[in-house]
């Protein structure tokens, strides 16, 4: 393996991109097979795709990507699935980050970086239909590479069995590359996804983890496709039983309420969105995971 890895890094990359590619067939696919129930006499919803592109400061490319979002479908109110490949030197702020979090003081002597991944969320029409989150990535530095990434499911209206096979779909996947990397990833999707100013967890969880780096690069993606290949199965069978279900005034308005909770988290914790805006990216793709509606009480 060369130190700069391009071959896994291109690999890698055509990866996340094949992993968008199926999902955003498989979301239109729901739109065009919604037949009965709420929003069904509507026209079916498409993707408007967006090429983005990322700059260094001397003006330089520096990587970008394709944001794909769905506004105003059937079963979508809001979907984005966004991949990119960004590179350069991160910026002073980003570098001391780094190397607190990842303990590379040589970071400031040599700040290169490529990223790449794939990031997902979607907001419902229906409130019975959960929103749900899911990302993966491979991150690279001169000083040491990693993988990270997981999904969680958001619902407003919370179903016991809708949980139940999520989990059971992630924890069947993570299975294979050993009986302890579910827990393991569940229990970080728990610590991850909770919003300490409300004391809660923002959703029923899933699997998370970061930093991922066995020393076995191969292993290590793998595993990060196998969490990739979880969600549709996990996702899909949910909203094609919930789609149909009638909702009123009570059900929307929580939804909304919920909502609010999302875009909190978003964007007082999370890491990637973070990591996103000091690094100069696309701030609408970067943004894509809020909400179109969200409701304050």
């Amino acid at each position: 393996m060369s130190a700069s890895m391009e071959t896994e890094k291109q690999t890698a990359s055509a990866w996340f991109r094949s992993l968008r590619d199926e999902i955003v067939a498989a979301f239109e696919g729901l739109e065009d097979t919604h037949a009965e129930g709420p929003f069904a006499d509507q026209t079916a919803g498409r993707f408007e795709v967006t090429e983005t592109k990322r700059a260094s400061a001397d003006g330089s490319d520096a990587g970008g990507g394709l944001m794909s979002v769905m506004r105003g479908g059937r079963v979508f109110e809001k979907v984005g699935v966004n991949v990119s490949t960004v590179y350069g030197e991160l910026g002073e702020r980003a570098q001391a980050a780094m190397a607190a979090r990842k303990g590379f003081p040589e970071m400031k002597s040599d700040p290169r970086f490529w990223a790449s991944g794939i990031s997902l969320v979607a907001h419902m029409q229906n409130p019975h239909c959960p929103a749900v989150h899911m990302n993966t990535r491979m991150f690279w530095t001169p000083h040491g590479w990693w993988f990270g990434g997981g999904s969680d499911l958001n619902p407003c209206l919370e179903y016991d069995a809708d949980t139940a096979h999520f989990h059971a779909v992630q924890k069947a996947h993570c299975d294979k590359h050993g009986e302890a990397e579910y827990p393991r990833l569940k229990a970080w999707a728990d610590e991850y996804f909770y919003i300490p100013h409300r004391n809660r967890a923002r959703g029923v969880g899933g699997i998370f983890l970061d930093d991922h780096n066995t020393g076995d690069w191969a292993a290590d993606f793998a595993f990060i496709q196998d969490i990739g290949r979880a969600f549709l199965p996990a996702f899909l069978p949910l909203i094609e039983k919930r789609r149909v279900q009638a909702f009123g005034d009570a059900e929307k308005d929580a939804q909304l309420v919920h909502r609010g909770l999302y875009a909190e988290y978003n964007l007082v914790y999370d890491r990637g969105t973070k990591f996103g805006l000091e690094t100069g990216h696309d701030a609408n793709a970067v943004l894509m995971s809020l909400p179109p509606l969200a409701k304050w009480v």
